[in-house]
This record gives structure tokens, C-alpha cells and sequence, in this order.
């Protein structure tokens, strides 16, 4: 039975992205601007700003260096990055300069829609590391687009390592057509 790519879904779980502000910022200022941030310099030396929307949280270290956890796509990160730069101002921190942003990782989740033979993927794909009594996926480390593979035999696979968004939806569509091509993949008569 052919399968179109159409039926894959891919959801986009977490963009990890990185900022850099060239100057030095006081996190100490910042607490007494925004009681709400998290700031506990003894355990960690990051502050934490957490926005409600984009529902992200933003590490703010004192050398100017940010990293942005929990966006839903690359647009939403560089968001809420320029809003805590708003915040940042507001609270009376001079900021010179645009930030230098960058993609560092993006966790997405996939459901191919058919039952996979792990046993057989782990032999046939290559870069591959399958021990089922440890972890029930198979792990696969893809070339092109450079991302890791968690590959569950419900069809369910976790992508992470992807920087562009676009990657996500190539490894999720290489890995189906190989898949298809060696007859890996199983899809239910509907």
C-alpha cells in the first residue's frame, strides 16, 4: 500500500535558541525591576525570566549571553528573546546594540502512521544503536540532515539536533521513504 507523506505528523515540542547582547547586564537590577524572575546566584549563576506568551523561559547570564527553552517554532524564540530585551529596558537596563540570535537545537515529535520493524531498521539504516532491553527505541544518528532519531516501533519517532526548522520535516521525510523503500514500515489496510 502506498502511503502519502501528508498522513505524517510533526509537532515541534521545544526551539532551544542562544542570544548574545555584547555588554555586561546587572542581574541584580533585574531582580529589583521584576521580583517574579528566578535568580539564586549561590546554586546558579543564570537568572530565569519566564513569559507567560510566547510560554517560554530565558536564562539571562551577567555576561549578556541568553538562552531561550520551551518555543514552539524558531519565530517564537527570536519573540521572546526582543520581549525580554523590552522588559530589560523598561526596568531601566541600558541595551545597545540588536542581539545576535542563533537556532541551537529543536525537539520535535513525528507519528509516521505505521508499525516499523526496529529489529530490521537496526541492521538496514545503518548509524544505528538498538538494545530493547534498555530503551525500547532505536536510535538513529542521521547524516542529512545532521539530527538524532528516536524511532519507536508504533511509528512514533522524537527528532532532535535540528537548527532550522525545515531539517525536521526532511529527516522525518527521509527517514520515511527509506523506510517504505525496505519495507521497514507497515501501514494498517484502511
Amino acid at each position: 500500500m502506498s502511503h502519502s507523506q501528508a498522513q505524517v505528523k510533526v509537532k515541534i515540542e521545544n526551539v532551544v535558541a542562544s542570544a548574545t547582547l555584547n555588554q555586561k547586564i546587572d542581574l541584580n537590577a533585574v531582580v529589583k525591576g521584576y521580583p517574579g524572575v528566578e535568580y539564586r546566584p549561590e546554586q546558579f549563576p543564570g537568572l530565569v525570566f519566564r513569559l507567560k506568551r510566547p510560554k517560554t523561559a530565558t536564562l539571562i547570564f551577567n555576561s549578556g549571553k541568553m538562552v531561550c527553552t520551551g518555543a514552539k517554532s524558531e519565530k517564537e524564540a527570536r519573540r521572546a528573546v526582543m520581549r525580554v530585551i523590552k522588559e530589560l529596558k523598561r526596568s531601566g537596563i541600558v541595551i545597545v546594540g540588536k542581539p545576535e540570535l542563533k537556532i541551537q537545537n529543536i525537539v520535535a515529535s513525528a507519528n509516521l502512521g505505521g508499525m516499523v520493524d526496529l529489529e530490521k531498521s537496526a541492521y538496514t539504516l545503518g548509524k544505528t544503536m538498538y538494545e530493547p532491553e534498555q530503551f525500547p527505541g532505536l536510535i538513529y544518528r542521521m547524516d542529512d540532515p545532521k539530527v538524532v532519531i528516536l524511532l519507536f516501533a508504533s511509528g512514533k519517532l522524537v527528532c532532535t539536533g535540528a537548527k532550522k526548522e525545515e531539517d525536521v520535516y526532511r529527516a522525518v521525510e527521509n527517514l520515511q521513504k527509506k523506510l517504505e523503500k525496505e519495507n521497514l514500515i507497515y501501514y494498517e489496510e484502511r
